[in-house]
């Protein structure tokens, strides 16, 4: 399946929005990572170049974490899928409401692709935001409670039968400063890597 041609058939093609154009057999995937927001260069995304800016922040979380991985083919083949939030690249420090709620029927469509997913974790505050504004239009509450990140870290969250893990963002900047996010995201994702093994 291609993501980016089954997500325009069900939502709709939008010539701002960046979707994976991908082949992937949805069967194989047991984890989701959802990333904060595009990059305003497609290249640099999970699936773009192999040297892409989101892969050299990733990967060695990934490593760190336990995974033997060393390429987006290789993330993928353990299992796990790797999307952003907003499918809008930002134009300002912070991504308003209106750029996560214009990516959310594609998100939302993009995580139903997945029958076999057994723990979505939720890369940073967009993420877990986005994905309660879905949740919520399901079920009329929040899947992640809106407390701190570094609360919730300890405290196993469920919807409809998926673990839902909420971390921290794994690609730009911040990543590269902040050390004792890097070994509590390691931390996670090595969590991660134990429910779907």
């Amino acid at each position: 399946m291609n993501i980016k041609k089954e997500l325009e058939t069900k939502i709709g093609i939008a010539n701002d929005v960046y979707l994976n154009n991908i082949e992937i057999d949805p069967l194989t995937i047991k984890a989701i990572m959802i990333n904060e927001v595009v990059p305003a260069d497609p290249t640099q995304d999970f699936y773009g170049s192999a040297d892409a800016d989101y892969l050299k922040t990733t990967i060695p979380l990934l490593q760190g974490a336990g995974a033997a991985v060393a390429s987006i083919q290789d993330v993928l083949q353990m299992g796990i899928y790797i999307t952003n939030a907003v499918k809008t690249p930002k134009t300002e420090y912070t991504i308003d409401k209106s750029s996560i709620e214009k990516s959310l029927p594609y998100l939302e469509a993009e995580i139903a692709l997945f029958p076999n997913v057994k723990v979505i974790m939720l890369m940073g505050d967009v993420a877990k935001k986005a994905f309660n504004m879905i949740t919520k239009k399901a079920t009329k509450k929040n899947a992640v409670p809106a407390v701190s990140t570094y609360k919730l870290r300890n405290s196993e969250i469920f919807y409809q039968g998926i673990r839902v893990m909420p971390s921290y963002i794994m690609t730009g900047g911040n990543i590269l400063i902040e050390k004792s996010k890097v070994t509590m995201t390691t931390e996670d994702i090595a969590i991660m890597l134990e429910i779907i093994k």
